[in-house]
């Protein structure tokens, strides 16, 4: 595949978050998630989320809405009360069903950040992952590895290029960071991704 420049995070308006709803936690996953908020909206950076009140996305709503930032959820209507959605959102978009909400999540962002979650965050992420692969939707996929969480998974997905389900090329759909003040840096520096990826999204004895 043909590179094109990096990423400039100025063009970047709207970043889509992944992120756990859990109230269960150590104290430096919404540590990092609040100063995720931060720094995405001092930077003026809107932010489209699954608008939950209470953990891992509470805590990134909080904090760009303590810095002035615009903060949109998306919620299917069974989830709404499950995860509290947050009262203080600019925008709140009501769905049928968890399909639309990923849908509407990842098509107008700029950008996606994965923070720590369970099953569903790592169902958004790999989905953005996969439309990326095929060409689908091609902007930066930062991952926020907060206290190490995310090293287990790196580790497979290197496995799965040494094993050749995915080409080494693949690798550089995402990036990593282990703060998120770092977020934006790694934005600049994502290699830049089009629609000829369909190309190159099956492996083979050229690309592996």
């Amino acid at each position: 595949m043909t590179e094109k420049n990096l990423v400039d995070s100025h063009h970047v308006k709207l970043v889509t978050v992944y992120a756990s709803s859990s109230a269960a936690l150590k104290p430096v996953y919404y540590d990092a998630a609040r100063r995720l908020g931060e720094t995405l909206a001092s930077a003026g950076k809107a932010i489209i989320y699954g608008a939950g009140g209470q953990g891992l996305m509470g805590s990134v709503a909080d904090g760009a809405l303590a810095r002035n930032g615009q903060v949109y959820g998306v919620v299917p209507e069974f989830l709404k009360n499950l995860e509290l959605t947050h009262s203080g959102l600019t925008g709140l978009k009501v769905v049928k069903e968890m399909r639309e909400r990923k849908q509407l999540m990842l098509e107008d962002s700029d950008a996606v950040v994965a923070l720590p979650g369970g099953s569903g965050t790592y169902e958004e992420l790999f989905e953005a992952l996969t439309m990326k692969r095929l060409g689908h939707w091609v902007g930066p996929v930062i991952i926020v590895n907060t206290n190490g969480f995310y090293d287990g998974l790196l580790q497979f997905m290197e496995y799965s290029v040494e094993e050749r389900f995915m080409g080494r090329n693949h690798l550089k759909m995402w990036s990593v960071v282990d703060e998120p003040e770092q977020v934006l840096d790694a934005i600049d520096n994502s290699h830049g991704w089009d629609a000829d990826a369909l190309q190159y999204a099956n492996v083979t004895a050229a690309n592996a």
